[in-house]
């Protein structure tokens, strides 16, 4: 699948495509008719259908201090779009000069002159230009005059309200994966690369894979029922892991530490991905490491009977 960088010339055999146009950061439900109505149409007609996104997200440019919210990295987004069956992923990089791009300028120079888009798929609320000038009429009549041909979705409903980020957030950031799975069509996982810790987990029996977190959102500190998958080989395993500060040990250390039932092999320097699947517990300062280990017992058991109902 190809990516796309905004800044670069259109590779002339994906002029005249058809792009499903937002941040499209968790990929939710709502994003995900977004996405299908561009591939359909651009099925339909015989053209390439390119799917779009911003990074770093414009909350990050504007509010450089924001708590970490990112619910999927570029590489996710990536493989996500494709299987949504788009021929292309663009990347919208989001900096002062795209920032104070004016709403007429992005359609005409931008969608028009420099990307030869020739349809462009968006939510109802969809706003774009320096200061969100523009919106869903000013994209149909800017795009009439240009030659753009325009659609625009309206929001999923679930529950009486529309599906959006912002609810997976909060379903994320109370401990109920579930629910954040559900509107996601699957469970929010973080990625990284397996780091050297202090290897406290090994002397206790329960020896784990140590990733930061970075830029993702912070679901609720705590323990979880997760898969793991392993990028390189594609093997899946399950465990049980702790997001957080690791309260017991000294000094602090923000991090994901999955163990993984049954595990022997050696992860360090491999990327994988864990998925939350069922919030276990918060985390907890315990009076002794033998009693640590006792809830860590209790952990996977629960972790082990839980995932056991997953394929």
């Amino acid at each position: 699948m190809r990516w796309l960088d905004h800044r670069r010339p259109m590779p002339a055999p994906l002029r005249g495509a058809i792009v499903a146009l937002g941040n499209f950061d968790g990929f939710h439900l709502g994003h995900q008719a977004v996405a299908r109505e561009a591939v359909e149409w651009a099925r339909a007609e015989g053209r390439p259908a390119i799917i779009a996104t911003f990074d770093p997200h414009p909350v990050r440019h504007f509010r450089p201090d924001a708590p970490p919210f990112r619910l999927t990295t570029l590489e996710q987004r990536q493989e996500l779009y494709l299987a949504a069956g788009a021929t292309a992923m663009l990347v919208f990089h989001f900096d002062a000069a795209l920032a104070a791009t004016s709403a007429e300028d992005f359609v005409r120079r931008l969608l028009g002159e420099h990307l030869g888009v020739a349809g462009v798929v968006t939510g109802e609320d969809f706003t774009f230009g320096q200061g969100r000038a523009g919106n869903r009429a000013l994209l149909e009549g800017l795009g009439r005059e240009v030659g753009i041909a325009t659609r625009a979705v309206a929001p999923v409903m679930d529950r009486g309200d529309p599906v959006s980020s912002s609810r997976i957030r909060d379903a994320l950031r109370v401990g109920d994966p579930q629910e954040a799975a559900r509107l996601l069509t699957r469970p929010f996982a973080i990625r990284g690369v397996v780091e050297h810790g202090d290897k406290r987990g090994r002397t206790i029996g329960y020896p784990t894979a140590n990733l930061a977190i970075e830029g993702y959102l912070r679901p609720r500190y705590g323990i979880y029922a997760v898969m793991g998958r392993v990028l390189a080989t594609g093997e899946v395993l399950q465990g049980a892991a702790n997001i957080g500060v690791r309260p017991q040990f000294d000094p602090p250390k923000e991090l994901l530490e999955p163990h993984f039932f049954g595990f022997a092999g050696d992860l360090y320097g491999q990327e994988i991905e864990v998925a939350f699947h069922h919030f276990l517990r918060p985390e907890a300062k315990f009076d002794s490491l033998d009693a640590l280990v006792t809830q860590m017992d209790a952990d996977c058991r629960t972790a082990k009977t839980l995932l056991s109902a997953h394929p």
